[in-house]
C-alpha cells in the first residue's frame, strides 16, 4: 500500500463531485414525482449496470473477481443500492425534502466511523463523536417540532434508516476482502439491485406507474448516467488522489449545495430556524470529517473504509 501522491484534492474534480452528489437529491424527488419509487430505481439500476459493464468492456478493465468475491460484492451492493436507495426513495415519495435527505447522508461518514468503533473496536476521536452529535442537533433544528413539512414521522424514520444502511453498507465494503475493478464491481452491484426493485415495483406499483413520462425518463437518465456512473468515477479519482479522509471532507458541503439546488429547481425553502439548523449540522459534520479520516460512503477501494486509514490502492 502507498499513500496518495497528493494530500490535497484537485479543485475541479472535487467541485464536480459535490455538484454531482448533490444533484442526486434533486433528480431523486423529481423522479418519484413522475413515477413510483421502486420502478424508478429498478430502471436506474438497469441502465447503470449496462453503462458500467459497457464502459468496463470498452476500457478492457480486468475482472479479477472469483465466485466468492462476486458474491460478496453482490450482497454489499444490495445493501448499498437496493436497500439504501429503496428506503430513501420511499421517503421522497412520502414527502421528505432534498435538503433533509442530503443532511441525513452527510452524517453517514461520521456514523460509519462511530459504528466501526462500536462494532469492530476501531478508534474514534472525541471530536468525531461531538461533531456527529452537533450534526444531529442541526438536523433536529431543521426538522422542528412539526414533521409535516418533512413528510411526517414515517418519512423521517425511513430517511434515518437509509442513512444507517448506507453506513452499514460502507462497512460491508471491507468484508469483500479484495479490491476488484471499480467498473465491474459497480456493474455487478447495480445488476443485482435491479431485479428486486423491478419485481417489488411491479407487485406494489403496477406495470407502468408513470404520471409524467418525459420527466420520469429525463430523471432516470440523469440518475443512471450522472449520479451512478460519473459520480462513482469522480469519487474514485478523489480517493486515489487525496485518500478517503480528504474525500470524506467534501460530504459536509453537499447539504448547503443541495439546499440551493432544491430552492432553484424544486422550490423548496427553509425558515430562518431551519437555515440555522443547516449551518449547525454542516459545521458539526465538517469538523468531524476534517479531524481524522473517516470512511467514505460508496468508496471504491478497500483500505479507505477503515476509520483510521487515509490510504488508497487500486479502485474496486
Amino acid at each position: 500500500m502507498t499513500r496518495p501522491p497528493h494530500s490535497h484534492l484537485p479543485l475541479a474534480p472535487a467541485a464536480a463531485f459535490v455538484l454531482v452528489w448533490s444533484s442526486g437529491y434533486i433528480s431523486g424527488p423529481a423522479a418519484v414525482h413522475a413515477a413510483a419509487p421502486f420502478t424508478v430505481l429498478g430502471w436506474r439500476f438497469v441502465l447503470a449496470a449496462l453503462l458500467g459493464a459497457g464502459l468496463a468492456l470498452a476500457m478492457r478493465r480486468p475482472t479479477r473477481m472469483d465466485r466468492a468475491i462476486v458474491g460478496r460484492v453482490a450482497l454489499v451492493g444490495l445493501v448499498m443500492n437496493a436497500l439504501q436507495f429503496g428506503l430513501m426513495y420511499v421517503a421522497f415519495d412520502l414527502g421528505l425534502g432534498a435538503t433533509l435527505a442530503s443532511l441525513f447522508h452527510a452524517l453517514s461518514p461520521v456514523l460509519t466511523a462511530i459504528l466501526a468503533a462500536g462494532l469492530l473496536g476501531e478508534r474514534v476521536s472525541v471530536l468525531q463523536v461531538a461533531g456527529f452529535v452537533v450534526g444531529v442537533v442541526g438536523v433536529l433544528l431543521v426538522l422542528g417540532a412539526d414533521l409535516g413539512h418533512a413528510g411526517g414521522p414515517v418519512a423521517v424514520l425511513i430517511g434515518c434508516l437509509s442513512m444507517l444502511t448506507l453506513s452499514l453498507g460502507t462497512l460491508g465494503q471491507r468484508w469483500i476482502g479484495a479490491q476488484p475493478d471499480l467498473l465491474w464491481s459497480a456493474a455487478v452491484q447495480f445488476a443485482v439491485s435491479a431485479p428486486p426493485m423491478l419485481v417489488l415495483g411491479w407487485a406494489t406499483e403496477g406495470l407502468w406507474p408513470v404520471t409524467d413520462t418525459s420527466q420520469a425518463v429525463v430523471s432516470v437518465l440523469l440518475l443512471a448516467i450522472v449520479n451512478s456512473i460519473v459520480g462513482l468515477v469522480l469519487l474514485s479519482m478523489l480517493v486515489l488522489r487525496g485518500g478517503s479522509g480528504a474525500a470524506a471532507s467534501l460530504f459536509f458541503l453537499s447539504p448547503p449545495v443541495t439546499a440551493v439546488m432544491a430552492w432553484l429547481v424544486l422550490d423548496e425553502t427553509l425558515t430562518p430556524t431551519q437555515l440555522v439548523g443547516l449551518v449547525v449540522a454542516v459545521v458539526g459534520v465538517g469538523a468531524a470529517t476534517r479531524t481524522r479520516p473517516v470512511p467514505v460512503p460508496g468508496s471504491p477501494t478497500g483500505d479507505e473504509h477503515h476509520a483510521g486509514s487515509s490510504r488508497a490502492e487500486h479502485p474496486r
